[in-house]
């Protein structure tokens, strides 16, 4: 697959600037969970408001730079999280609280969280798609490692998969229709917000008008309660396929459909910038907003954040050549626009549309997390939410991986909290040697009288013949 750098470059800018007139226009809307009737903006002219849905993409590029697309994970994201993002509210707080309390992702974003299924996760998305163009796969990979932080393995993370898929197959397919179908295909079939996205679907196919839609889709996510995932990623979808590709009408559509208007808004306009390009987004539109950002949730002691939609261009196609290769992308990037105008065959979008990868990325038990070393991987699966009572048990399985082609035998070394113990489980494991083998070690974990708020566990893991050694951090909450 070939991209022309310079209709890149241009996609890119118009995402970002598709992204502030949405979030612009719809803010003052937000949370208003009755109908709309907007017809452009409200606010004056020269300057978009803040908002966290670019906010938090600003930290994730830093993130990249600083650590590169081979390291980045969700405990380097969970860390950046606490750095430097401020907001304290419903997930973003209930995943830094976790965080603190020393649960890595996703348990951070999995433990007590009644948010679990919101928005916050899908409206940052942008970040991964323009990183990975053309490569949906890549951008979901990402897009876990993001959502999970602070959503588990909930609704919310399921729908920055199905964003993220979206967005980046957009830099090479020009029909909605194919679009969703491909954001479609890399989420479970049975989760809810491919039911509601399914429902918009049908009420399209069977001519019914979008307020009819709507109202359908409200009635069907009462359950959810306002600001979940399903029924606002129903909205960007009824914005998409009612607007017919036209930018102004499209969003309009779905920030009228009220609730989270500020971020249905901004991701109809990243979508559709990512379409059109700079050309694509009306002229009046983008002078209202300019190019600048304007934050809300950072700390700005931080100096490395992107200041404008422009500067946040030129960073991000900085960083694609190093993704693509670390992702063995099958990418070339070129300096004339030869094929901007190629629409891929039906085949290539079969292609984008293969669930396999997705299927592994979100088939994991609720209540675990993993943890890399050099030559293998360690999935930490607990049975039940990781907390103790004084003198109760809890049972630990570590599902290790082998990431080389060779037989090992691990050795593991438990380090507990005085007084606790460990029964029924292997000092050693045997690891096959076929790449991505898996093996299990397990051992029941009994508290004394003394159970602390926080308690860490450690696993040390040494193989023979290997130099280094695996930690593998275990907190058990009070």
């Amino acid at each position: 697959m070939k991209l022309s750098k310079a209709v890149l470059k241009d996609r890119i800018h118009a995402c970002w600037i598709g992204k502030n007139i949405g979030g612009t226009m719809g803010t003052p809307y937000e949370g208003k969970t009755e109908m709309q009737d907007i017809r452009g903006f409200v606010t004056p002219s020269g300057k978009p408001l803040p908002n966290d849905d670019l906010d938090l993409q600003l930290v994730w590029l830093l993130a990249m730079e600083e650590h590169g697309p081979y390291n980045l994970n969700a405990q380097i994201l969970g860390e950046y999280w606490i750095s430097y993002i401020t907001p304290h509210w419903n997930e973003y707080g209930i995943g830094k609280a976790n965080l603190k309390a020393g649960l890595l992702p996703p348990l951070s974003g999995q433990y007590q969280n009644n948010w679990k299924h919101s928005n916050g996760a899908w409206i940052r998305s942008e970040i991964w798609a323009c990183l990975a163009p053309g490569c949906p796969d890549i951008a979901i990979r990402y897009a876990l490692q993001d959502a999970c932080v602070d959503h588990g393995m909930g609704e919310g993370t399921y729908a920055e998969f199905f964003t993220a898929a979206m967005e980046s197959a957009a830099f090479v397919v020009s029909d909605i229709r194919k679009l969703i179908g491909i954001g479609l295909s890399k989420i479970p079939s049975g989760c809810r917000v491919s039911r509601s996205i399914r429902l918009v679907l049908d009420c399209y196919d069977k001519g019914l008008d979008w307020k009819t839609t709507r109202s359908r889709l409200v009635e069907d996510s009462a359950d959810l309660g306002w600001f979940q995932a399903p029924a606002n990623l129903g909205f960007v979808v009824l914005g998409l396929l009612y607007g017919n590709g036209n930018f102004k009408r499209s969003m309009i559509l779905a920030i009228n459909c009220g609730d989270d208007t500020d971020c249905t808004g901004a991701t109809v306009g990243a979508v559709l910038g990512i379409l059109g390009g700079m050309d694509g987004i009306p002229e009046d539109w983008r002078g209202h907003i300019g190019d600048d950002i304007v934050t809300v949730s950072l700390d700005n002691s931080c100096i490395g954040f992107a200041k404008s939609c422009t500067e946040l261009t030129e960073r991000v196609c900085s960083m694609i050549p190093t993704v693509l290769k670390a992702n063995q992308a099958a990418v070339q990037l070129v300096d004339p626009a030869i094929e901007s105008g190629r629409e891929m065959t039906v085949e290539e979008v079969e292609a984008l549309s293969d669930p396999t990868f997705a299927a592994r990325l979100y088939d994991m038990p609720g209540y675990s997390y993993s943890v890399d070393f050099i030559y293998a991987s360690a999935r930490v699966e607990f049975d039940a939410k990781p907390v103790m009572e004084p003198m109760g048990s809890i049972r630990i399985r570590i599902r290790f991986f082998n990431k080389t082609r060779e037989a090992r035998h691990l050795h593991i070394r438990l380090f507990l909290p005085e007084g606790w113990s460990a029964d029924g489980w292997r000092r050693d494991v045997y690891l096959p040697h076929s790449n991505n083998a898996s093996a299990i070690w397990s051992a029941k974990i009994t508290a004394n009288e003394k159970v602390e708020p926080m308690n860490r566990i450690l696993a040390e893991v040494t193989a023979p013949g290997r130099p280094s050694v695996g930690l593998i951090p275990i907190t058990i909450l009070g």
